[in-house]
């Protein structure tokens, strides 16, 4: 990974490669656009002669690792980012790392309540899960093993996210709407079954990304 502002190296490097007999192709440079950081909207000026900038470790110390790393990763590297120190402390959809670490959390503390072992329950009804809001992430689950193969293709890594966000916003607006706990066996056992593939998804999501996956928020 280099700075956009290198792109120029990137044709003098494949020669020399050549030049010492091997093929260039053996070079692959994702060039990434410079951080712009802001806080509380304002942009925040950094000067080597005065002095003043952050380091990857102040930013860190600022915001944590995991929202740090979400943050990185979120925009594409061709594209121009403005990290804003405030909206990656904030407790909402507005920051995505909390927003789908929220997602794992609340599975888990739904699946806590019950008291019940998934691995007990064989059995249920996958047509149970008809209500618009249940297909619509079920659908969202399907596509999962499609993303993680483009990205490994593309290393469009940001779409990692974007895909964490959808499957995060489609678990909120379900439990927002449907009792999972309470209602008709058959269908508890379904939905259970089905928020128990939420969580393996998005902790598969967290972990490919490098951050955690809390139970408990």
């Amino acid at each position: 990974m280099w700075g956009a502002d290198h792109h120029g190296y990137i044709k003098r490097v494949e020669a020399a490669i050549e030049a010492m007999g091997y093929g260039k192709n053996i070079l692959d440079v994702v060039l990434v656009q410079i951080v712009n950081l802001f806080k509380d909207g304002q942009p925040f000026v950094m000067s080597k002669r005065a002095g003043t900038f952050i380091t990857l470790r102040d930013l860190i110390d600022e915001v944590g690792k995991d929202a740090a790393r979400i943050f990185f990763i979120m925009r594409s590297s061709d594209s121009q980012f403005d990290f804003d120190l405030t909206e990656a402390k904030k407790q909402s959809s507005d920051n995505p790392a909390y927003y789908i670490q929220y997602a794992h959390a609340r599975i888990c503390s739904i699946i806590e309540k019950t008291g019940i072992s998934l691995d007990k329950i064989e059995n249920f009804e996958l047509n149970l899960l008809n209500e618009a809001e249940e297909q619509r992430l079920i659908k969202k689950l399907a596509e999962f093993q499609e993303v993680i193969e483009q990205i490994s293709k593309s290393n469009e890594v940001h779409k990692l996210i974007k895909y964490g966000q959808d499957v995060a916003a489609l678990l909120h607006s379900f439990y927002n709407k449907h009792r999972v706990i309470g209602e008709d066996k058959e269908i508890e056992c379904a939905r259970l079954k089905m928020l128990l593939c939420v969580r393996i998804v998005l902790k598969n999501i967290l972990t490919i990304a490098g951050v955690t996956a809390p139970e408990k928020m």
